[in-house]
């Protein structure tokens, strides 16, 4: 029986990751047989989003597929009947991003995407638009589903499953794709020798490896991690050594992004000196998106450009576009995701969500049961979940008491009064994309930004 033509819907589709994405759709179109693909993007994002989309066809023409690519700022009109719907995007643009960093890095705070006092209001501007997106497509694509790759994922899942009465969506992160990718040839295996259980939350995770004897080899590959070989660190993340010690006596495999709690002097030491010379990630980012975007508009080009890689998200293709080929195909491949605990990580409640090993099938994501975790790791994890329910809450509620919480919880913040002036700054600097808490930010009005170039975007 022919397959159903599928209508994929990218929101935030203006981003330089698309031509990821599109490539991830290209090798598996004997799997997916996408007719159309519609790229959504907002006003501001307009000139992006049709650069971008010109590319995304011109990859489409160069296969011998007949693959029709939509632009729109329209989303409503873009989800009528989708089939599967990715999100992308990022609330404010990298203008955001830069204020998120530059802000706590002007108090010695470590500024960053995802994790501390950034990845909180990253959170806070998200939220409240990824629960406008599922109810609409409650109400125009209630049989799709969300593949959401919009940061910070885990807080993004949590609140749509904790907020909504949505449940087709799956949390993605490229982190432990790319653990996954690279590992393997450390220890002189193939992948498909060797078994992965990963457990935690996005971005804050752990996982152990078995070979196909079925003995943990997770000793052998933190051995390799210590002769400098290649274990998968994402681009984004200074490659600041673990303590060795500390892993050996887990004998679990930390994220990449662990290495801001556990080494955070360190990290924080670099992310100041960047910070006070080249920029911050994003700053450098918005240069590198710069150079994509030129590249992109060569009428030539026909393929993901090198550059991509040097971007944090590389390879999301491979985790999008494989979650979607296992739903829609009933693989019950092994991928790991954000969505509902349901017992795998007995050390948290089983609705709240958490990224874990999961079979993905046509009944959605099955987690796989990871056990209960020692005290540091279980410490760490419990801390880290409840400050994320703090956070959800907030920016459903926009109760300004919450986020505070949130901060003084928040490993990376110290508790005090500096706490307090960067999380006042950081709403004014977002405060058109925050109208849940008008009134909280109105009464912070003698609050100016100290760094400058966070001051100048503010204004």
């Amino acid at each position: 029986m022919e397959q159903k033509k599928l209508k994929i819907v990218t929101i935030g589709g203006g981003s330089t990751y698309t031509p990821e994405l599109i490539e991830g759709f290209i090798k598996r179109y004997d799997e997916l047989p996408v007719s159309e693909m519609w790229l959504v993007d907002v006003e501001e994002g307009q000139e992006k989003l049709e650069i971008v989309g010109r590319l995304a066809q011109r990859m489409w023409d160069a296969t011998p597929w007949k693959v029709k690519v939509h632009l729109t700022l329209d989303r409503q009109q873009a989800l009528k009947d989708a089939d599967f719907v990715t999100t992308q995007f990022r609330v404010g643009l990298l203008e955001a991003r830069i204020k998120d960093e530059r802000i706590p890095f002007s108090y010695g705070l470590l500024g960053q995407e995802t994790n501390g006092a950034g990845g909180i209001f990253k959170a806070l501007r998200t939220i409240p638009l990824i629960l406008e997106i599922v109810n609409e497509m409650a109400a125009l694509c209630p049989n799709a589903w969300l593949i959401n790759f919009t940061n910070p994922s885990g807080m993004v899942t949590e609140a749509i499953l904790r907020y909504s009465s949505w449940r087709r969506v799956i949390g993605l992160c490229n982190v432990p794709v790319n653990a996954m990718m690279k590992e393997p040839a450390t220890i002189n295996a193939a992948l498909a020798e060797l078994t992965y259980k990963f457990a935690g939350l996005n971005h804050f995770h752990w996982h152990r490896v078995l070979d196909n004897q079925g003995q943990d080899v997770t000793a052998d590959i933190i051995s390799a991690m210590f002769r400098n070989e290649d274990t998968g660190i994402p681009a984004n993340i200074h490659k600041v050594p673990f303590m060795q010690e500390q892993l050996e006596q887990m004998n679990l495999l930390p994220c990449g992004y662990h290495r801001y709690y556990y080494r955070q002097e360190e990290m924080l030491q670099r992310g100041i000196e960047e910070y006070q010379t080249v920029g911050t990630r994003a700053e450098q980012v918005k240069e590198m998106e710069t150079a994509l975007l030129q590249l992109y508009q060569d009428p030539t080009l026909q393929t993901k450009p090198e550059l991509l890689l040097k971007r944090g998200g590389g390879y999301y293709s491979d985790a999008a576009c494989e979650a979607i080929s296992a739903l829609y195909n009933n693989k019950n491949t092994h991928i790991v995701v954000s969505t509902r605990n349901d017992g795998a990580v007995p050390d948290l409640d089983d609705d709240c969500a958490v990224e874990v090993s999961c079979f993905i099938g046509s009944a959605g994501a099955l987690p796989i049961a990871f056990g209960r975790l020692a005290p540091a790791e279980r410490g760490w994890l419990q801390l880290m979940k409840n400050m994320e329910l703090c956070v959800c809450e907030a920016a459903v509620t926009g109760n300004y008491g919450l986020v505070l919480q949130a901060f003084l919880m928040n490993p990376l913040i110290p508790g005090g009064a500096t706490a307090k002036r960067v999380m006042d700054e950081l709403f004014i600097a977002h405060r058109r994309f925050l109208p849940r808490f008008k009134a909280a930010i109105d009464r912070l009005q003698d609050v100016e930004i100290k760094d400058p170039i966070a001051r100048g975007l503010s204004e």
